[in-house]
Parts: structure tokens; sequence; C-alpha cells
């Protein structure tokens, strides 16, 4: 009897460290996967402090969040409606804009994000956004989008920087564009386009109707 229980003492300890050691495997590999994507290489102008945007005139008086995904249609319904007339604003240092490209819809989105960032380097970052949706396929993840084409779409947004093409096929900025994803869900957004001026949500039965659009800029400050 005494032996019997000496046994199930054996194997209880054995059971114990098993668990500990996957316990433990999955906090090593937790930390590992968190070190690694805060770690990541971040576009030159996107912060933390900004949830990891690409950020334009960041002394402008009123900021507008954007929160979108490049495969999107309604971000490219979104954009049709206001893409000049947010342009100019951020040309004209009217808004600290910053952009959230997130990648919920599948890979060709992170590869979109990943060139977006890219562009951002090399100062074409607005141009690049408005040739994505101009290019937008019809079908998710239909392929259309792959490292080559992106490239030339990056080279017809007037980039010369030799380092776009390497950036985008070496997917520089893949952990980057989780950190966005990561941000999306602490601070709640859920669908695209989302639009936050000076942290208040944009009602969505603004965004694709410019006049009052415009009327929700307007009215917190933006002249």
């Amino acid at each position: 009897m005494a032996q019997q229980k000496g046994g199930d003492k054996t194997t209880r300890n054995i059971v114990i460290g098993m668990v500990l050691l996957v316990v433990l495997a999955g906090v090593g590999a937790s930390l590992f996967s968190s070190h690694s994507v805060s770690s990541a290489a971040k576009p030159v102008a996107a912060s933390k402090a900004d949830g990891y945007g690409i950020m334009f005139n960041p002394s402008a008086p009123v900021r507008v969040d954007f929160w979108e995904d490049f495969q999107c249609p309604n971000c490219r319904n979104f954009e049709a409606v206001n893409n000049a007339y947010i342009n100019s604003l951020v040309e004209a240092g009217k808004i600290k804009a910053v952009y959230h490209p997130m990648s919920f819809i599948g890979p060709e989105s992170i590869m979109a994000a990943n060139a977006a960032a890219c562009a951002a380097d090399a100062g074409k970052f607005l141009a690049f956004h408005t040739a994505l949706y101009a290019n937008q396929s019809k079908t998710e993840n239909s392929g259309l989008w792959n490292p080559q084409v992106l490239t030339v779409l990056g080279i017809g947004s007037g980039i010369k920087d030799k380092k776009f093409a390497s950036c985008v096929k070496d997917s520089k900025y893949s952990g980057w564009v989780s950190l966005i994803e990561a941000d999306a869900t602490k601070v709640g957004v859920n669908s695209t386009p989302t639009v936050f001026v000076d942290g208040t949500l944009m009602p969505s039965e603004n965004y694709l109707n410019l006049a009052k659009f415009t009327a929700f800029l307007q009215k917190a400050g933006v002249k």
C-alpha cells in the first residue's frame, strides 16, 4: 500500500513538472512575441504616442485619426468622397493627421499597409495612399497586390528612392502592421473606416457626405 502511495506521489510530481514546463514555455513565447513585435521596425513618421500611426503636422490644432484597411470597399468609397479635401488639409498643415492602416481583411492588407509605410519613408505617403484606393481590387485577396505591383504603384506615385522596392519585398514593416492592429483593439476600433476628431468619434453617416464631413471638422476648429 505504501508502495502505491509512493508511485502516486512520483506520478503527481511528474505531472506538476510537465505543467510548469508548459506554462513557462508559454510565458517565454509570449514574452518573446511581445518583445519581437514591440521592437519591430517602424516608419519614420510613426510613434508609439500616436498609436504607431503615420502622422503629419504634429503642431496642428486639430487631430484627426483615420483607421482604414486598404482592401476595404467602404474605405474606397470614403476616399472617393473625401480624399481631395483631406489631402488639402494635410498639405496645408491644418490638421494633425494620423493614419492607422489595418490588416484584418487578409494578407494583401498587410502587404499594402507595409508598402504604405515604405512610401511614408520615401515622403510619398499621400500619393501612394491615393493610388492604393484608385487601384483596389473588386475582390479581396485576389492576388492583385503583390510586391511587384505595389512597387510599380510606388514608382507611379513619384517614389524614386531605391530602398522602396526592397522595403516592400522584404515586408520591412510587417511587425509595425501588427502594432496597429493591437492598438485598434486597445481603443475599440472594430470596423473601417473609422474617424476620430480630437478623440471624438465622427458619426458614420458623415463619411459619404462631404458637406457633413467638412462641417464636423469645421465645428472642431478646422479652418
